[in-house]
């Protein structure tokens, strides 16, 4: 559910301008009806297209989002069609930019300084104190196979949610599904080892976050139907069920490589959570069929290099 921004009603099914990113109710989703921005870069605000012929056609001035506010502040056009068009009022895809951003910022820092790298972008159960890389290595990554399968994941899911919660919401379940996934795959790491040492690898990687999002759509609708690789049908409820399985097998036998389980199983409990709080003070629910091509070694990637210094990936 989200708010409408002109008269702040609750929709169960908003409307998202593809003109200016705003999120209104039936009344107000036509452009005209609230004020819309976009139509002020046409220097049209009825809508139809100014050929010139009349030159006192003028833009108006209204409310919008205060997504589409900030975006209007920055030095370039963020208008339709401009370059940041396409993160206007969409996490989803602003998560997913920063988390390829980071990727790149990752390479070159780390041919650089391979500790500066480190002390920047991974969570390390030695140095909690890093309040900073809760959240980096989120979007931190180790490897092209990790960053490529949180990616699609969040891609194909993460749209569903954020439409559902509204985009505030969903950038907060991110974030703090991702650190908690995080700082709770350390604590772990640190009771396993019986004590916290600079040799031990530290976690990276949006897998908590991926599996929340996973989490609040399982509860939302347990029959929505995921194609895995775009071929097989298997009920969203199953596949978070395997995770967690998977998950708390190799969390009890202390296998799984250096995959981060205890993160994955974390992220899925803290999303199953919240979608049952939306499922009981929202009453929604999400469509019954999608499409999911998964990536290499699904959510989170195969695990990353062991050894003292090495990194867990989820």
């Amino acid at each position: 559910m989200a708010k409408c921004d002109v008269c702040g009603k609750d929709e169960n099914m908003p409307y998202n301008c593809r003109h200016c990113g705003g999120t209104f109710c039936a009344d107000h989703r036509l452009p005209e009806n609230h004020d819309c921005t976009g139509l002020q870069d046409w220097n049209d605000p009825s809508g139809v297209f100014d050929s010139g012929f009349d030159d006192s056609v003028n833009g108006g001035t209204g409310s919008a989002s205060a997504s589409s506010r900030v975006l209007d502040k920055l030095p370039i056009d963020t208008g339709p069609g401009g370059p940041l068009a396409y993160f206007r009022g969409n996490m989803t895809y602003t998560f997913l930019a920063l988390m390829w951003l980071t990727f790149g910022l990752q390479l070159i820092i780390g041919a650089v300084s391979a500790e500066l790298m480190r002390s920047l972008f991974i969570l390390h159960p030695y140095y909690p104190q890093y309040v900073w890389t809760w959240f980096t290595s989120i979007f931190a990554h180790g490897g092209l196979y990790h960053i490529v399968g949180n990616s699609i994941v969040i891609f194909f899911f993460g749209p569903l949610v954020e439409r559902y919660v509204g985009s505030r919401d969903y950038a907060i379940l991110f974030l703090v599904s991702g650190a908690l996934a995080g700082l709770g795959q350390i604590t772990i790491q640190i009771i396993q080892a019986g004590g916290a040492s600079p040799f031990m690898g530290g976690v990276l990687g949006a897998s908590g976050a991926a599996l929340a999002i996973l989490g609040v759509l399982t509860v939302l609708n347990p029959g929505l139907k995921v194609y895995l690789y775009f071929i097989l049908p298997v009920p969203i409820w199953l596949l978070a069920a395997g995770y967690a399985v998977f998950s708390v097998f190799f969390l009890g036998t202390g296998g799984g490589g250096n995959i981060a389980h205890g993160a994955h199983l974390i992220g899925l409990l803290l999303g199953l959570g919240y979608g049952e709080y939306v499922k009981r003070t929202q009453n929604v629910r999400a469509p019954n069929q999608f499409q999911l091509g998964g990536g290499p070694g699904g959510p989170g990637g195969p695990g990353g290099p062991g050894g003292p210094g090495g990194r867990r990936r989820f």
